[in-house]
């Protein structure tokens, strides 16, 4: 599966530097200057925060088959990243970061029938590495606004814990396991001092596939492998970063 991801990453990388050639697709774009930030031979690096946070109020929430009584929860990532521009508007890095997910809920589900309550909780760690190349698009004859495309492939190790408790018994169940998530992200960055950039970008293709273990209550053992290919674009899950280039 490792082969298939390195194999589309690198015809990517390939077909990019294609159109970027002179007379190729993207010939027509304004050339870059020596003094530019984009320019062959200088560096590039910054850092992206992501949180996502959220909590239940006081009273009770009804859904179809229950009620939730309490709920909260969050999504932390963080990275840095750098590159280097081996060519005028195209740059080759990597991006390193830690994600941290936790969720703690307390509901009920069909309280007339079975009247199943339950109190649970999960908490996941990951870390990531994700090479990646990047193109800026001059589109515009402009130091202020470029567009970009970024090709990266993904290789990130997780683990977590989920605990339930519905009065009687309590049960745990631990997981871990490995992702590797191709994916292309274009974007749009401005510069807002001499230097320092402000971009954002939105996932466009990814092809990802994930094999995880899991084990519950200490005792019962369990392997999962699954691919997952979407083609839609994601308007929610922005992602936004600062960039210095020096």
């Amino acid at each position: 599966m490792m082969y298939r991801f390195l194999f589309l990453f690198l015809a990517l990388v390939l077909a990019s530097h294609a159109f970027a050639e002179k007379g190729g697709l993207l010939g027509n774009l304004h050339a870059v200057q020596e003094d530019e930030a984009i320019h062959r031979g200088n560096f590039l690096t910054g850092a992206t925060l992501f949180l996502l946070q959220g909590e239940s109020d006081e009273d009770a929430l009804n859904i179809i088959f229950g009620d939730i009584y309490k709920a909260e929860g969050y999504t932390f990532t963080a990275e840095g990243f750098g590159g280097y521009f081996i060519r005028d508007a195209m740059a080759i890095g990597a991006r390193v970061g830690y994600s941290r997910t936790f969720v703690d809920i307390d509901f009920s589900i069909l309280e007339d029938i079975a009247d199943v309550k339950e109190h649970r909780k999960y908490v996941s760690n990951g870390f990531f590495v994700q090479p990646f190349l990047k193109n800026y698009l001059k589109v515009f004859d402009s130091r202020t606004i470029y567009f970009f495309n970024e090709t990266s492939l993904k290789v990130e190790y997780s683990y977590g814990i989920s605990q339930s408790d519905d009065g009687e018994e309590m049960s745990k169940t631990k997981n871990h396991g490995w992702t590797f998530n191709f994916g292309i992200n274009p974007g749009l960055s401005i510069m807002v001092l001499d230097r320092l950039a402000f971009e954002t970008s939105v996932g466009l293709l990814g092809l990802s596939s994930s094999f995880m273990e899991i084990e519950e209550n200490g005792e019962s053992r369990s392997e999962v492998l699954y691919n997952i290919v979407n083609f839609k674009i994601n308007l929610l899950a922005l992602d936004f970063s600062l960039v210095y280039f020096f």
